[in-house]
Parts: structure tokens; C-alpha cells; sequence
């Protein structure tokens, strides 16, 4: 049976990052069962959410507002600058409620194979940030995976020069880990990013 305003509807939705095929065709039946006011609601969200957020100039978050709440905060120590993939690293960062620092986020990472290069996210934007700042140290938060590594060793090469700290956050194995399901990259980090006690 075809409907084409569904399979429309099906193939939008299987068009967001984590949603298969299955997933967006239950969500597109389940959308068809709602109330009018559900649906026209959720259309008014993404409408509105798309309209009114855009990325700060400063950082690169989201934000509705001329600045984000964090560049905005003059509490916020503006000496440390943690440099994360995207906006959505910057919650999870704040989920700790410890760093007191300003952000930049890259809006991606390098990725050769994918035609991303340094032109095509935030690192000139970051250099610039350090260079007319008082900025001591910047935190390279990037994803331990070979793009997010890749990335980290190039912000760090065009950083040193400039006499900033440059610090990566350290991997390894997570609290409540068992040795024995940690793979051996794990393993190696957590061994190679030890303290002393």
C-alpha cells in the first residue's frame, strides 16, 4: 500500500541522525495518530527552534539570544577556552557543573576521507580567539576516535607557537569499568594518561 504523503513524511524523518528506516516509519504512523494541535505544535517547535536559534559569534554555540549564556557569564573564566566537536559537547560538558571556562566549538572535525579540512570548521576562528585574548590554556575536548585525534594534533601544532598551555583531556576507562571488557586502546590510554596518587 502507498501513501505518498507518508513515505514522504517517513523518509524526512529518516533523514535525522539514529532514526532507520523502521524507526522513521513508526514515527511517521505514530505522528498520524496524534491530535491536530500535537502535530501543528510539534511543526511550530521545529519551525520556531530553526527560526529563532543560531550559533554565538563567539564560541559557536546555540543560542537565541546576541551571545549564549556562557560568553555572556562574566563569571566564566575567560583564560581557559575548552575546544569541543559540536554545540551539543558543550551541555554535556556543563553536566559537570566543575568547569568554569569558555568554550569553542570546532562544528566538526577533520576528516580527509570526507573532504573536511581546516577550512571547513572553526579553526581559524579559534587561532584568532587565542591571539586577541588573554587566553593561558586551551582544553582539547575532541572525541578519541581518529578524526577527533587528527583534529587535536593540528589545533595543538598551530597552538604551541603561540606560547598557550595546550592540554587534551585524558581517556582511558571509565568509573565502574571491568578490565575485562576494555579494549586494548582503552586500556593503552588509561595506562599512558596515569597519575600519581
Amino acid at each position: 500500500m502507498s501513501i505518498r504523503s507518508l513515505e514522504n513524511l517517513a523518509s524526512r524523518l529518516n533523514r535525522l541522525p539514529g532514526i532507520g528506516v523502521k524507526t522513521a516509519e513508526r514515527l511517521a504512523y505514530h505522528i498520524l495518530t496524534l491530535k491536530d494541535e500535537d502535530v501543528e505544535g510539534l511543526a511550530s517547535a521545529l519551525t520556531e527552534a530553526k527560526r529563532s536559534i543560531h550559533p554565538c559569534p563567539v564560541c559557536g554555540s546555540y543560542t537565541e539570544a546576541e551571545l549564549c549564556s556562557i560568553c555572556a557569564d562574566r563569571k566564566r573564566d575567560g583564560s581557559v577556552i575548552c575546544v569541543v566537536k559540536d554545540a551539543r559537547d558543550v551541555s554535556y560538558m556543563e553536566r559537570m557543573r566543575e568547569y568554569r571556562g569558555l568554550y569553542h566549538v570546532l562544528g566538526g572535525t577533520l576528516s580527509p576521507m570526507d573532504g573536511i579540512g581546516p577550512d571547513d570548521i572553526r579553526i581559524a576562528e579559534l587561532i584568532d580567539r587565542v591571539k586577541k585574548g588573554a587566553v593561558s590554556e586551551v582544553i582539547l575536548a575532541t572525541n578519541p576516535d581518529v578524526e577527533g585525534e587528527a583534529t587535536a594534533s593540528y589545533i595543538m601544532r598551530l597552538l604551541k607557537p603561540l606560547g598557550v598551555r595546550v592540554t587534551r583531556i585524558a581517556h582511558g576507562i571509565p568509573i565502574g569499568g571491568n578490565l575485562e571488557y576494555v579494549d586494548e586502546i582503552t586500556l593503552f590510554k588509561a595506562i599512558e594518561n596515569r597519575r600519581e596518587m
